[in-house]
């Protein structure tokens, strides 16, 4: 590992030197290890997909029903048949299509120019042609091309949020480690991708292309599993049920109807009757398989979709807002998701000093007050613009916006008191100093660790006057130091000298006989919103899981102030995870909310433990190191503000980047589940109507009472618009007090079956009385009547449908008025068949009249009434 070994020894591991190789050299070892960029794997052909999407059983089905009908001069029916099927396949496509791009987007972020020393000269080169050796420079604003081993580093910050989830810039150094530690500890590297954003630097690269970090997340990335939702895997095993029992019924109504008619005395042709048997056997498939079924889920997705980006979630993947439903598990980044990613001064101390009110802008502070402010603000190197773009390090931006909350403009402090010289922060002393005129006076202000400026103070400024500084002092400023860090704090101390020369040029060793002045604390805040958003999580049966690059002890008490971490639990680092076996991961996991300086595998893995547990898990992420873990999570989500890699290979991304958006957004794909579900019963059960009706025709030989088109037409026309409107429905009663569901449980679970059977039987005995009654006239007015009264009593049936268990007093009838225009909608298509020119290719005969419409009209009306009342009585006894 080269952050083990001296800068020199890399660079002879790597049989390079200090003035760069040859360009010959460079040559040779491009031909070697290849370009330095990202490989992609093979895509799955346009084609391919399309021709995937036919593999459902019931989509087979209804296929082999077409060409059969084709065979029989049944081509209108046949028709309408394959358009439904291209169009629900060419849906799929471009949705699959639109969900590819991760690596795409790592290639661009990965492929800077790189300034290099070859042949002892500074070159600038294209970065896909850097190969290991190669010596590159550094500057503020450039993006590092590969990964490599520091050589000298000058004041050198770098943002490696992309890899470690950290947005606070690491401070580099070129002095070896010695432990084992993380990427985000390897503070003598530098990965791929990562910007520098402050001093200068030159290092040896030790890796390129897939070889770097930001290439094993790459691979990752391609190797890890695309997850099927729950209604994904129970549609297509119930689809797979479905299929089979349809051709069973069919086989057998087909062969009822051959041995019957051969063994009666009626003198038809033998190929006429298995014909027309067949034809019969065929109305059954249509009417059991729901032909709109996928394009009406997808749509009451994409409705879903439309209330979450109304709640800052925008999804990519339509399926994602059904999985959000049945989410069990939450693995969320800390920073900017559960916190404000805003450094906040949160509280600071002074000996024996009154503590003000901190929100306060009046000017009245105290001299010590003042003087802690002025300090922390011109002792400073950030900034905002006038576009209120924050540019330094966060630590410094939260000083400086503290100051101006305290009515002291650190524009103002900085025009008043010019600094006339400094010694920047450095790593090994922690300090930093600025010597600045007040008023006429010359003044050495330090700011740095709590410890170091500890040692450095011979004085102590107490309540405005300056003493001796003693032990009292020390160990109470101690006490509070270690206070403030036992509740994740990030702590500066602030210390003052005068030094009195306008010529003053500070030196290392005048950072000594300081003056203590006081401390300052900060910390990335929770979101106010986010522990609410906590409790409803754990109300809803929710488990919330932190994965951050953050240090363990900041992670942990954020966690317990905001509700995660509970008695008992415990918080691991990525070291310590790797140290544990599959098996006792397992074990503890339930235990484990917190997890801090992770790697991207151990993202992945603890995703992967979740899942192997039956648990739907959600997974957050913004930088690149989030991706892999994201593609495996059964939905990941992605930070509006974070890498297009990120988001690429996120199935949503929440736009204000807040874990409460999350919380809504598991209420809102709850409720689209349910309604989904609401849809899935009223489709089944007017088509288990429909085959009861065909069932009763078969054994009391009867005519058939639907034709094969007649069944399209209420299958894709007058179903699809109440189903979709039952898409519209609000959140049921407190949808969010009740546990995940099972992601096993049956799609007919819940009350589904109950309903479906209850339903198509109460629909399909008015149908059959129907034909009962249309009979006594003629079979024509027979199978009109049956048709006309499943189609009236299917879009009556959108009233009951839109709850299982409230009435519709209960969840008022206008609360959803899709319904009710889809309702009026339908009626009016449905009087369209009985318009002259219609009725001879619905087959409704003219002897089909006001008389038996009323009655068609009658019982349907009375099957609504029916479904209400019993549910008013379980409403009862409830």
């Amino acid at each position: 590992m080269y952050y083990k070994q001296k800068y020199i020894e890399s660079i002879e591991t790597l049989k390079s030197n200090i003035n760069g190789l040859s360009s010959d050299e460079a040559k040779k070892r491009l031909e070697e290890h290849g370009y330095n960029e990202l490989k992609e794997g093979a895509k799955v052909p346009t084609w391919k997909l399309f021709l995937e999407s036919f593999k459902d059983p019931l989509v087979i089905i209804l296929l082999i029903a077409a060409l059969v009908q084709i065979f029989l001069g049944e081509v209108v029916e046949s028709i309408i048949i394959f358009i439904v099927i291209i169009l629900n396949s060419i849906l799929g496509v471009t949705q699959t299509k639109k969900a590819e791009g991760s690596l795409e987007s790592l290639k661009k972020l990965s492929a800077p120019k790189a300034k290099v020393i070859r042949d002892n000269q500074k070159q600038t080169i294209e970065g896909r042609e850097l190969v290991p050796g190669d010596i590159v420079i550094l500057e503020a604003g450039d993006y590092i091309p590969a990964d490599g081993r520091i050589i000298e580093a000058q004041t050198l910050k770098i943002v490696e949020g992309m890899l470690t989830g950290e947005s606070e810039p690491v401070l580099k150094h070129s002095e070896k480690i010695d432990e084992e530690v993380g990427i985000g500890d390897q503070k003598n590297m530098v990965f791929s991708g990562s910007l520098v954003v402050y001093g200068r630097g030159t290092f040896v690269v030790t890796s390129t292309g897939m070889n770097t970090e930001m290439g094993k997340v790459a691979n990752l990335l391609e190797t890890a599993e695309n997850k099927q939702t729950p209604l994904q895997q129970k549609l297509d095993e119930f689809s797979k049920k479905l299929g089979g029992l349809i051709i069973v019924i069919a086989a057998l109504i087909f062969i009822i109807q051959v041995v019957r008619s051969f063994m009666s005395d009626v003198d038809i042709p033998k190929a006429k009757i298995i014909a027309d048997s067949f034809m019969f056997a065929i109305a059954v498939a249509v009417a059991a398989i729901p032909e709109a079924l996928s394009s009406i889920v997808t749509i009451v997705l994409s409705v879903g979709t439309n209330d979450m980006a109304k709640k800052q979630a925008i999804i990519r993947k339509l399926p994602a807002v059904e999985t959000l439903g049945s989410t069990s598990v939450i693995c969320t980044d800390k920073t900017g998701t559960l916190t404000q990613n805003k450094m906040t001064v949160v509280d600071f101390y002074m000996y024996e000093t009154p503590k003000e009110d901190m929100s306060t802008q009046n000017i009245n502070y105290s001299y010590q007050s003042k003087t802690l402010t002025v300090a922390s603000a011109i002792c400073n190197d950030s900034n905002i613009n006038n576009e209120g773009k924050e540019i330094g390090d966060p630590t410094e931006v939260a000083l400086i916006k503290f100051a101006n909350s305290r009515n002291l403009d650190y524009n103002t402090l900085r025009d008043r008191y010019n600094r006339l010289s400094e010694i920047p922060f450095d790593s090994d002393r922690k300090l930093m100093s600025t010597v600045n005129n007040i008023h006429g006076n010359v003044y050495m202000f330090t700011k740095g660790a709590p410890d170091v400026v500890f040692s450095r103070c011979k004085y102590a400024m107490v309540d405005g006057d300056t003493v001796d500084i003693n032990d009292d002092i020390l160990n109470s400023y101690r006490s509070m130091n270690e206070e403030f860090s036992n509740k994740a704090l990030r702590v500066l101390a602030f210390a003052i000298k005068d030094v009195e020369d306008d010529n003053f040029v500070p030196s290392l060793e005048d950072e000594v006989d300081m003056t203590l002045v006081g401390l300052m604390a900060m910390i990335d805040p929770p979101r106010e919103e986010v522990y609410e958003a906590v409790r409803e999580a754990k109300s809803a049966g929710i488990k919330t899981v932190m994965i951050t690059g953050d240090h363990k002890t900041t992670a942990a008490a954020i966690a317990k102030d905001i509700g995660i971490m509970d008695e008992g639990d415990i918080a691991l680092t990525g070291q310590e995870l790797d140290s544990l076996t599959d098996e006792e991961l397992d074990e503890k996991l339930e235990h484990i909310p917190v997890y801090a300086r992770v790697s991207p595998e151990n993202k992945i893995r603890i995703v992967r433990a979740w899942q192997k547990k039956g648990k739907i898990t959600a997974m957050t992420g913004d930088g690149v190191n989030d991706a892999p873990a994201l593609k495996q999570a059964d939905i990941g989500i992605g930070m509006g503000s974070g890498t297009d890699v990120a988001k690429d290979a996120a199935a949503m991304i929440l736009v204000d980047d807040n874990f409460a958006t999350i919380v809504n957004a598991v209420e809102v794909g709850r409720t689209v589940y349910k309604n989904i579900k609401k849809s899935i019963t009223y489709l089944f059960a007017g088509n288990f109507a429909g085959i009861l009706a065909i069932l009763f025709a078969v054994f009391a030989n009867w005519a058939n009472p639907f034709t094969t088109l007649q069944l399209l037409f209420i299958n894709l026309i007058t179903d699809s618009l109440p189903a979709i409107s039952l898409g519209f429905e609000k959140p049921e009663k407190n949808i969010m007090t009740k546990a995940p569901r099972d992601p096993n449980e049956s799609i007919l679970a819940g009350g589904t079956i109950q309903a479906v059977l209850f339903r198509g039987t109460i629909i399909g005995i008015v149908v059959i009385i129907a034909q009962f009654i249309g009979r006594q006239i003629s079979p024509y007015v027979g199978t009109a009547m049956a048709f006309s009264t499943i189609t009236l009593c299917r879009i009556l049936q959108t009233l009951p449908a839109r709850s299982n268990e409230y009435t519709l007093k209960e969840i008022g009838v206008f609360s959803n008025m899709y319904v009710i225009y889809a309702i009026i909608a339908c009626l009016l298509i449905y009087g369209l068949t009985l318009l002259p020119f219609m009725r001879p290719i619905f087959d409704i005969p003219l002897e089909f009249g006001i008389y038996q419409l009323g009655i068609c009209v009658l019982l349907a009306i009375i099957s609504t009434l029916i479904m209400e009342i019993i549910k008013f009585r379980k409403s009862n006894e409830r």
